[in-house]
């Protein structure tokens, strides 16, 4: 469990996020909302501790992630983000094989469970037969697959992502999402993603957290989502929910959100 106190983060005599209080599970697949501006990457950059906040405290199972050193919320916590780091020149096989740096550093010795963990990442999202391709000569969806891998190679219990599916198109984007979903609900990694689209995380979401001007607008399980008044004034927008036509009722994601 994620659990932010206190939460400052000032910027040009404002704060851009305010949260006095948040638990975020960490074993589900919570998905961060809310419109451009709102906070999302700063909330994302907390959790993953690539940022600290001006005040307040962010604590992972009981423990402060500024406690940690580099290599520990390494091992803790994998984390992509928007813009993919450069790895020009580097096959997909070398590229995921940075997964495993946390554990063996700079100059640790390679080992057959290394070998293993790789295998088994590029297995679990399809790339294997990519292996000795340059990462950057994949299609866009294939390359974000390959970006996951490396994540699975880290072998930390919780993965974050921001924004993940917004260089792709509307196929790879659930294709993605599917992959997410199915590796948290195998493997029980918690999984935290940013999505701006709002049937996606219906679809996908065990739990949403929604921002507005820096302040959490909505927290909890996504099937409180399932309220066309909630949803509207969450994004002052009128929206309209209706069945999924080949859905079945019983299922989470039976609802379908249209802009009125």
């Amino acid at each position: 469990m994620f659990k932010l106190t206190n939460i400052r983060v000032n910027r040009g005599g404002r704060d851009i996020l305010s949260i006095d209080d948040l638990s975020i599970t960490s074993n589900g697949l919570t998905v961060v909302l809310g419109h451009n501006g709102s906070g999302k990457s700063t909330l994302v950059n907390l959790l993953s501790g690539q940022q600290s906040p001006d005040s307040g405290t962010v604590m992972l199972e009981n423990q402060a992630l500024s406690s940690l050193s580099p290599k520990k919320l390494a091992q803790q916590i994998a984390y992509l983000p928007q813009k993919l780091p450069d790895v020009a020149g580097f096959s997909v096989f070398e590229l995921i094989k940075l997964g495993r740096f946390p554990w063996r550093g700079t100059f640790g010795r390679w080992q057959a469970q290394d070998q293993a963990i790789v295998e088994q990442c590029m297995a679990q999202t399809n790339v294997s037969q990519f292996a000795d391709d340059i990462a950057d000569t994949l299609s866009g969806g294939e390359r974000q697959r390959a970006w996951v891998a490396m994540l699975l190679a880290q072998q930390s219990p919780v993965l974050i992502l921001d924004e993940p599916t917004s260089a792709l198109d509307i196929g790879h984007q659930y294709q993605l999402m599917a992959l997410l979903s199915e590796l948290n609900q195998q493997s029980g990694r918690g999984i935290i993603v940013i999505l701006h689209d709002l049937n996606l995380a219906l679809r996908y979401a065990t739990d949403v957290v929604a921002l507005s001007a820096g302040k959490v607008a909505f927290s909890g399980n996504v099937n409180l989502l399932n309220d066309e008044q909630r949803i509207s004034e969450l994004f002052k927008t009128e929206i309209a929910l209706v069945d999924h036509p080949r859905r079945e009722h019983s299922q989470s994601s039976k609802k379908i959100a249209v802009v009125c």
